[in-house]
């Protein structure tokens, strides 16, 4: 058999390598001046210019937007169950009820009709996960949350460069929070972003990631250690200059599988969005798990479902979640059916062609 084909790969360079033995020589590895510049360039390229805060991971992001916000003890906050489960991690981080709800069928995001059914005089914020890449309808939900008097704080973890109606998607609320994990469009090693349009947020998250502390000792409020170090900025920074490139190739690649599978349900691309294709994910309605396991035993193709539980059915939160908003059809369809295929900007053609005959394959053998 060839060589496997992982589901994802982190993409780390010479850049990257040179980056960190710099900052290692200088002696400086604590948040500093890398840390400021990664800042200053991340907001340039991906938000429009608008202040971005690092942080130490995407939750992390989530967690301190939510208390920067105001959000707090009793509040509740509509999320997708779809997702990951920091998403709903950190609203109860907060003190905050999630509130679970349904998503779009076609773009795995939140659907706008089950936010506005799930408002409640208690509710404060919702929070759209552009999920996979795709960015949810920023246009219906910042609709709905404005007639409700509703924050909105963008989960932009996948979503890294996408757009919504032309804009990025970290512009389009409240706030915003990306993720810089390894197998992210791009990485810090690990790490997050805030952005936001406040002022007000943007200090109050850089007091909350160092201990309340905007001059050293003088401690304004109480906070946290999630700052991020110079090391993992240098890595972000290298690859801030190739993420963009790295993302037409993702989409190009999302293309080519498009053209060439069959047998499978392909995802679709909203009119008014621009997908980065953090995955690339198709629908096996018929034995899902079965797929994924003979794409590896008999091609050697990994394959990834995320996600296979929704969150609300999680043993982290069945018992001492917040309400669900009735039953979640879609969500459960998604979850049983979705598959991820490789997408990365590295796979060769042949690796593509791989992919597709034996997807191809094993759809026409009705597995």
């Amino acid at each position: 058999m060839a060589d496997a084909i992982p589901v994802a790969k982190p993409l780390i360079g010479v850049e990257e390598r040179r980056a960190v033995d710099a900052v290692l020589a200088s002696g400086a590895l604590a948040q500093g001046p890398e840390v400021a510049a990664f800042e200053r360039e991340f907001g340039s390229l991906l938000v429009e210019a608008s202040p971005v805060v690092a942080v130490n991971s995407g939750t992390a992001a989530l967690h301190l937007a939510l208390l920067a916000l105001g959000i707090g003890q009793g509040d509740e906050v509509i999320v997708p169950s779809f997702t990951f489960a920091a998403t709903a991690n950190a609203v109860r981080l907060v003190g905050a009820v999630p509130v679970f709800v349904d998503i779009d069928a076609a773009s795995f995001c939140v659907d706008p009709c089950a936010v506005a059914a799930a408002v409640t005089s208690r509710t404060r914020a919702v929070v759209p996960v552009h999920l996979y890449g795709h960015p949810a309808d920023m246009d219906e939900l910042v609709d709905v949350a404005r007639s409700h008097d509703l924050l909105v704080l963008e989960d932009a973890a996948q979503a890294h460069g996408a757009r919504w109606s032309g804009a990025r998607v970290g512009t389009l609320g409240d706030a915003a929070a990306f993720s810089l994990y390894p197998t992210k469009n791009m990485t810090s090693g690990e790490g997050g972003m805030v952005a936001t349009p406040s002022p007000g947020v943007e200090r109050t998250v850089r007091l909350l990631r160092n201990q309340g502390m905007a001059t050293r000792y003088e401690n304004e409020i109480v906070g946290f250690n999630a700052r991020m170090s110079d090391v993992h900025a240098a890595i972000g920074r290298a690859q801030l200059r190739k993420v963009l490139g790295w993302t037409a190739q993702r989409v190009a690649n999302a293309a080519y599988l498009t053209g060439e599978l069959r047998g499978v349900t392909l995802p679709t691309v909203h009119p008014l969005a621009e997908h980065v294709f953090h995955q690339y994910v198709v629908r096996v309605p018929d034995d899902r798990d079965g797929f994924v396991a003979a794409l590896d035993a008999e091609y050697g193709i990994g394959a990834g479902v995320y996600y296979p539980t929704p969150v609300h059915r999680l043993p982290s939160f069945v018992g001492s979640s917040g309400p669900v908003c009735g039953d979640l059809p879609e969500t459960e369809r998604a979850a049983a059916e979705v598959l991820a295929l490789p997408v990365y900007p590295t796979l060769t053609l042949q690796q593509l062609d791989r992919i597709v005959a034996a997807v191809n394959a094993l759809a026409g053998a009705g597995r």
